[in-house]
């Protein structure tokens, strides 16, 4: 009988033990080595991830949840959907976790938002995968190419393929 594979280890790897974290809030800078943002370019389909790096703040909200936030900072190029040829971008995005043991999936008030609780192993949390987790999230679903345009579709300027209106 073939065991369930393992999950691989995540590329960007940043996990704080917490229990060194105290009632103050704890401040992190993380940034990707070379490797590592080959590995996530890999894995997000990217053409290149020249540079990801992150602050990141943790503080206990509670005696069991741990907010985690920061902005997270990248340089990186993604394939065009209608040429293939390369779409640089940057990328700067502020963000907000609220982690949780697992199995506490429960939703809370936070801000008057509803967060969904991250589960953790309840003796450290990845924020180097966090951080991969919300470039991902950040990232252009479709990115075009300057002046690139779908056959039959309008062009960057609005006028090829477009009919004249009827009045």
């Amino acid at each position: 009988m073939k065991s369930p594979p393992t999950p691989a280890a995540p590329e960007f790897s940043r996990r704080v033990e917490l229990a060194r974290l105290g009632a103050l809030e704890a401040v992190y800078k993380i940034a990707a080595e070379p490797a590592e943002r080959q590995a996530l370019a890999r894995r997000f389909d990217l053409l290149a991830l020249d540079r990801l790096e992150a602050e990141v703040r943790l503080r206990r909200t509670s005696r069991e949840l741990v907010e985690v936030s920061g902005e997270l900072g990248a340089e990186l190029a993604q394939a065009c959907v209608v040429t293939l040829e390369p779409v640089r971008s940057s990328v700067q995005e502020p963000f907000t976790l609220l982690y949780g043991p697992a199995g506490s999936a429960e939703e809370v008030l936070m801000d008057l938002d509803s967060e969904i609780i991250e589960p953790f192993d309840g003796s450290a949390i990845d924020i180097g995968e966090a951080v991969a987790q919300q470039l991902a999230l950040a990232l252009d679903p479709y990115p075009r190419a300057e002046g690139a345009s779908l056959p039959g579709s309008a062009g960057p300027a609005g006028s090829e393929g477009e009919e004249p209106a009827e009045g």
